[in-house]
């Protein structure tokens, strides 16, 4: 997958959110924003003005240029020329403060863009630094139907024509929200999250056999569709046989982990067969596994309880 890192694409993406202003020519257009999210990186990705680690993306606000005007002739003008060493890609200067004419100069002279805003500092480095961490994250795209349920992310797995997309329509039409069907995108956004959106080209929409295709957005309303969620359980279709689900571990169900980009997902195999309400079921795995986040586990709670009644009686 082609990363688009450059810097008038950011410009473009967020002008309006943080009311970016581009200063002078843009002739660093095209210069892409490098990725040092690595280990031994000497370099991070956004920050207020720092030359000892410098930031690929350097923010000035009322504190940064209050430190300028203070320094002499000479500390400022070394001060300046570190900052345009070729390690910034980008200034943005926030608070609405006006940009020194040295930096300006220097600026139009290096094609080094140059960004002015009236938000905040720690505004604008919450921001993008949180755009181009998803934009360089490792990613991996699952096959499946990624939903939105009582606000836990969950995504529905299993074979071709097992009942995911039917799953997915009716847990749209008892008021859940569809991210993403068929080809959702996850992101390693830190250590342990996972963050799925859905692919452009498949926005809004979902295919259900025997229907098409299906404009979700346009049936149900723009409450139908979340943007992007947090992954936390996989749910996975499996047809069985009476047989293989007296099998199945009555106190615990089901359960397994799967590991996605270096990630630990609980995951629940969850048995297809006639008569069974899937989407209650799935309602059920939802409002359950936020209990065992909040640290309620059934399943001990009714093993105390049997251990208790068996010493009283």
């Amino acid at each position: 997958m082609t990363i688009d890192a450059s810097v008038g694409t950011l410009f473009e993406t967020l002008q309006n959110k943080l009311g970016l202003q581009w200063l002078g020519s843009k002739l660093g257009e095209s210069r892409a924003i490098q990725n040092t999210q690595t280990e031994n990186a000497d370099t991070a990705l956004v920050g207020h003005l720092n030359l000892i680690h410098p930031n690929q993306v350097q923010v000035l606000g009322k504190t940064e240029i209050r430190y300028l005007e203070r320094l002499s002739k000479n500390s400022r003008h070394d001060l300046i020329d570190q900052l345009f060493d070729g390690t910034t890609d980008l200034i943005v200067v926030g608070d609405q403060q006006e940009v020194p004419g040295d930096i300006k100069q220097r600026s139009e002279a290096s094609s080094t863009p140059l960004f002015t805003s009236d938000q905040s500092t720690i505004q604008l480095v919450n921001y993008l630094q949180y755009y181009l961490t998803n934009l360089f994250a490792e990613k991996i795209t699952l096959h499946g139907v990624f939903m939105e349920v009582f606000s836990l992310g969950l995504l529905i797995t299993g074979d071709p024509s097992v009942g995911k997309s039917e799953l997915a329509l009716e847990l749209v039409a008892r008021g859940h929200r569809l991210v993403a069907d068929d080809a959702p995108v996850f992101a390693r956004t830190s250590p342990d999250t996972l963050s799925g959106r859905c692919p452009d080209v498949l926005r809004d929409f979902l295919e259900v056999r025997g229907l098409g295709i299906l404009n979700i957005r346009a049936m149900f309303g723009d409450s139908a569709i979340k943007q992007n969620r947090n992954l936390r359980l996989i749910l996975k279709l499996a047809p069985m046989t009476e047989e293989q689900m007296h099998k199945i571990d009555r106190l615990h169900g089901s359960r397994a982990t799967q590991t996605i980009l270096g990630v630990d997902i609980p995951e629940i195999t969850l048995p297809v067969a006639p008569g069974r309400n899937l989407a209650v079921l799935a309602e059920a795995a939802a409002r359950n596994h936020t209990l065992l986040l909040k640290g309620l586990d059934s399943s001990r709670l009714f093993m105390e309880r049997q251990a208790r009644f068996m010493d009283n009686s």
